[in-house]
This record gives structure tokens, sequence and C-alpha cells, in this order.
């Protein structure tokens, strides 16, 4: 296959497809950015009010459909901005067209409303208008219900995450933006109700159109036309507050000793057994602590697969992490002693082993009957009898979702683990960012209910692993970016370097014991691999790896080492993690946006060397897989750092 233009969007997200324009629109103190047709990151004098305002339609299988806008229409003026617009919804079974008008003003008022016609008869889990609210301001702290009977009721926006509803038949809500100053959302032309989007790894609450509690899918007919509307009031006069001194740039101190570097680890899916066995040396060089495996008890090669995984780690030096699934179709004793057996057989004794079932990796409502399964219990005590005296795992092989709606009785694992995924809902560059400003959530939540057990995290990417809410991953063959899909592009790119450091410093925040990040090799891979589906400039080429590839070998090799606490005044733009080596100080940053950053820093001067992972850098990090092991740029002095989009630097001082 000839090799393609390395371009400087496939350095960034490893794909030459463009996401949509984005503009920014003003209504006096009001800003907000129209996107796609959804009004997102709305802002009162520069305070987060919404994170968006959609009108979503979904399939029977909770595919959202792109809309095809036509006939758009913006002005902006002195005291406001309007929009209008068309759009269409289809694929080959239905279709549905709307028109809508989003109107601001500089009196604090927003309108979005819409008029919706089905073309044909069309089948939807859920269609109409979706609510975000943030969390920085608003987690934990009070909220003004009015519900669709009229009942007016206070409550709080969940601290810990709420595995159910929050909120049922929702007319509106209103929480204060900044003292004196009130955000009062008024939903009509249907009930709304509340889900705890923190669950998907969402940075915000979603309320949205219909309920779960009734029956979906459910149809819109063809020809009956239905309306809905969202009105945001901000009322209020801002108590008088001291201006804020002018900042040029992002500032990170690194301060003293707080806990440990957790223990990094990559996936190994069972598919992929032998295609990471060939990458060992590479493996081996990126020194992970340790790689999850994985045999479902429901697929054939389970002996071949297990003798792959004793080779890798032997050959890579990584402790062996088993996750094992039963096909939960006879006691879980049987089933166990069935793995063991094509175990015992390839030689196989992994240090770790994480059991769970087949119908516990999809999703299930909080309190909804779950097909026949063993229990966590019974899970446990199968693999102690199998593998005696090895650590054994349970929790969730899906998301922190289902293990929020199912959790783990104290005391019968010796660690908890769950993955997450951060295209559940939307899978533009914005939205998979600020999917980190949930893990803080995630972790505390998580802790809330395991205690002091051992926590691990992962294995996790950008792509989906597995599909909770269908029959499979979302197919991608336009390389896009594509909700719930098994592969996506930005793995390949500088924006998966990015996003895992941010993941691993938030976890590293948050205490946890280990974190798996991605896979060895496939579609979540961090090494490259000849594969089915295109992959721009690597496919041809003499890649080896992937950007985020060096991310895993620097913390590899901190396994261990006291993390030395950070902090970044835009945590949401810059990225920070550092920690004591033997050798000095290092110090790593990701630049988590599209722009140019520049950092200061504190608790950090002196000599240093400079591992730069940029669009400069691209070639060589993708062709040489010891480039941290390299000379960097030195330095006699730390300037201010300057990362390009998506950019990562390592900073070592003595």
């Amino acid at each position: 296959m000839a090799k393609s233009a390395l371009t400087r969007a496939i350095k960034l997200t490893g794909t030459d497809v463009a996401e949509g324009k984005r503009r920014m629109l003003t209504a006096g103190p009001i800003s907000a950015m129209f996107d796609n047709g959804a009004i997102r990151s709305i802002r009162f004098r520069g305070v987060e009010v919404l994170r968006g305002i959609a009108y979503l339609a979904r399939d029977k299988d909770w595919a959202t459909y792109t809309p095809a806008i036509e006939n758009l229409k913006i002005r902006q003026g002195k005291d406001g901005f309007a929009i209008s617009y068309t759009a269409t919804c289809k694929d080959k079974g239905q279709g549905l067209r709307y028109a809508a008008k989003i109107e601001a003003s500089a009196n604090g008022t927003l309108v979005f409303s819409a008029a919706g016609t089905p073309q044909s008869d069309f089948l939807t889990n859920r269609t109409g208008f979706v609510v975000l609210h943030p969390l920085n301001g608003i987690a934990g702290e009070p909220v003004d219900i009015v519900h669709t009977d009229g009942k007016r009721r206070k409550s709080r926006f969940p601290k810990y995450i709420s595995p159910g509803q929050p909120a049922f038949e929702i007319r509106s809500l209103t929480h204060t933006v900044m003292p004196g100053v009130t955000a009062t959302v008024l939903m009509e032309g249907n009930k709304f109700e509340m889900e705890d989007h923190r669950n998907w790894m969402d940075a915000s609450y979603k309320t949205y159109v219909c309920s779960l509690l009734d029956p979906w899918p459910y149809t819109l007919k063809k020809g009956e036309p239905f309306t809905q509307s969202i009105t945001l009031r901000i009322e209020g006069k801002p108590a008088a507050r001291k201006a804020a001194k002018a900042s040029s740039g992002i500032t990170v101190a690194v301060g003293g000793a707080k806990g440990t570097i957790p223990a990094v680890g990559c996936g190994v899916p069972m598919a992929e057994a032998e295609h990471a066995l060939a990458k060992a040396d590479l493996v081996a060089m990126m020194e992970p602590n340790h790689l999850v495996c994985q045999i479902d008890g429901r697929r054939k090669g389970q002996r071949e697969a297990a003798a792959a995984f004793r080779e890798l780690c032997a050959r890579s030096g990584a402790l062996s992490f088993l996750e094992i699934v039963l096909p939960a179709m006879a006691p879980a004793m049987e089933e166990v002693a069935a793995i063991a057996k094509e175990l015992r057989a390839a030689d196989y004794a992994p240090d770790a082993i994480v059991v769970t079932h087949a119908h516990d990796l999809k999703s299930f409502q909080p309190n909804t009957p779950r097909p026949w399964g063993p229990s966590y219990e019974e899970m446990a005590t199968a693999v102690r009898k199998a593998f005696p005296g090895v650590t054994v795992g349970g929790g969730m092989l899906s998301y922190f979702t289902e293990l929020n709606r199912k959790p783990v009785p104290k005391g019968v694992f010796d660690f908890v683990t769950h993955t997450v995924c951060p295209i559940a809902h939307a899978a533009d560059d914005v939205s998979v960012m600020e999917t980190l400003e949930a893990i803080p959530s995630i972790i505390a939540s998580t802790r809330h209910m395991i205690g002091r057990t051992p926590y691990l995290l992962g294995p996790s990417s950008i792509a989906c692993r597995d599909n909770p809410y269908g029959a499979a991953v979302a197919s991608n063959p336009g390389n896009g970016r594509v909700c719930l899909a098994g592969m996506d592009p930005r793995q390949r790119g500088l924006f998966a370097a990015a996003w895992n450091l941010g993941l691993a410093a938030a976890s590293a925040g948050g205490g946890l014991d280990a974190v798996a990040l991605g896979a060895v090799t496939g579609p979540q891979g961090v090494i490259h691999r000849k594969a089915d589906y295109p992959q721009p400039w690597f496919d041809g080429g003499k890649a080896a790896v992937y950007p985020v590839y060096h991310v895993l070998a620097g913390l590899g090799a901190a396994n261990g080492n006291k993390r030395l606490e950070t902090t970044s005044s835009a945590p949401s733009a810059i990225a920070a993690l550092a920690h004591q080596s033997p050798d000095g100080r290092e110090l790593w940053l990701a630049n988590l946006t599209p722009v140019m950053q520049t950092v200061k820093l504190k608790g950090l001067s002196g000599a240093a060397e400079l591992h730069h992972l940029s669009e400069r850098t691209f070639s060589t990090l993708a062709t040489t897989p010891d480039f941290l092991a390299r000379p960097g740029e030195r330095v006699k002095k730390l300037p201010a750092i300057e990362l390009g989009p998506y950019a990562l630097v390592r900073i070592r001082t003595a």
C-alpha cells in the first residue's frame, strides 16, 4: 500500500477527516459556541452556566444521528444573536426533519426551540432536547426543581455519582451561577428527567427528554409534528468582586511528595495475543508493570492465547493480570475449572485474576432484572479454589456505570477494577478531552463504594473496548469520530498521547494503585501493526509505534516513584504529572487543547533536559521506540514552556 502524506491533521488526530467549524457568539454578558446545530459552553461573565443544549435523534440501538443541516442563518447583533436552520436525521429505514431556532439577548435569556416532523414512522430511544450542566461549581450544590405537576422541591446535584436518575418529571431547574446570580432552565414540550452523566465519563449532569422508566424504543408517527423548547434565564446582579489580575499563560506548580505513581500497565485482548507476542521486544522496551490479558470462556483458542500471554510476560518482564469472562451457562465452579484446565495445559500461571461473567458485560438499568449469572462471591470462591494463592479481583470489565449499578460487596475481592471510555455519548475532540474532568468524581465515588480496597483502572483508551449498550462496538469505516467505535483514529495521533497523560495524572492524583492504558496492539494499541482498516501515513511506512507509546514508556519507568503534587492554573488546558526519580525530579506536561499554550513553572528550576512530543518530532516518535532514552534538549535554565496543539513535554531536572 502506498504511503500517504503525513499531514498536520494526521499528526494531531490520526485522520484527515475534519471536524465542523464552530462559532463563538455573544449576547451582552452571555457567550456561547454554536457547534453543528448545538449550543455549547454557555457562559455568563466568563462563568460556565451550561455545558450545552442540543437537539438529538437516536435510533433503537442508541446510535445518535448526525444531522444534515440546511438553510443555516446566523445573525450576530450588538445585543444578542439569532440562529435558524433546518436539519434531517435519517438512515435507510427512517427519517426525521426539524426546524430549529436559537435566540439570545443581553437581558440574560436564551431560547432554543425545535419543531419536528417524522418523514416516516421513526423508531427511537430518544428524540428531542438534552441539557448539560457542568461540574465545576455545581457538583454537590443546591438545585431547585419544578416538576411537571407544578410541585417545587429543593435538592442537590449529586456529590457522589448517582447510579440512577436523581430527578424525574422535570419542568425546570434553577441553580446559583455566582453570588447574586441564578440560572433557570425551563423545558417544555414533554417531560424531562436527569441522569448523572459522570457514570459514562461525561463531565456533566444530563437532563433529557422523556423517561427511561417508560417503554423504549417508541415510535414517532409519520407526518405528526411535535415541538419542544428550552429557555435559559439568567437573573440577578453579581456581587462585587475584585478584578482578577491579567495573566499571560498558564502556571504549573510542582510541590512536595504526595503518594506514589500508580503501577502503569497495558492491555492484551485475547484476539491480539499473537500480534502482541510478535512485538514482545517493543513491549519490553516500554517497561509495563503489568499486562492485562483476557480469556473469554465463550471463545475457542484459550490454550493458544494463554501460551502467548505466558511467553509475552516472560519476555517483557511484566506481571500477568488475567481477566476471565465466564459464559454464565453453568455454576462458576465448573466454568472456572474448565478455563483453569486450559491455562495449566499452556503452563500459564497469572499473577492476578479478575473474574466476571458474560451478562455483566452488558448494561442494565438500576433495579431491573438481570439474566442469571453467578454472584461476585461465587466467582471469587471458584477462582481461589482453581488458582490457590492468586490475587483475585472483581468489578466490571465495562465502565464505571455498571459497577455503580452493581456494587462489589466489601471483603470479597483483593482489588476492584473497572474501565472508562470517553466516546460513549459524544466523540468530538472537545468533548473527549472534557471527559478527563469526570475522573476525580469517578475515583471518589468508587472509593466511597469500596473503601481502602486496592483500586485498578483499565485497560482504557479513547476507542470503545466493548459496547455494553448494543450487540457490538460501532464501525468506523470513514476514519472519523464515531461514538462507541471500536477504532478511533486519534489513538495514532498526539491527541491520544495528551489524553492518556491526562488520564494517568488524574489516576495518580486520585491515589489509584494501578492503571492500564490502551492495548499493546490492535485498535486500542500503542504499537503499530498492519490492520484491516486504513491507518493513514502509518500504512506502508517505517512507523513502529504511536506517540502514546512514549507516555506509557515514560510512566512505566516511574512505577512506584514518589509522586510530586502538581497544581495547574488551567487543568482543563494543561495536565501535569510529576515524580521523584532516583536521578532527580521529572515533570510531564500535556496540552489538552488544539491551540498553543504557554506554561510557566514554579517549584522546578535550574538546568534540565526536555523531550518534546510534538508535531515537529512526530516522525521521530513513530520510528524511534527508544526516543525517551536518547538525549533530549538541554537547557541551563528552565524557560516558559510553549506547547503546540496536543503536544507533551517531559522535563528532567537534577
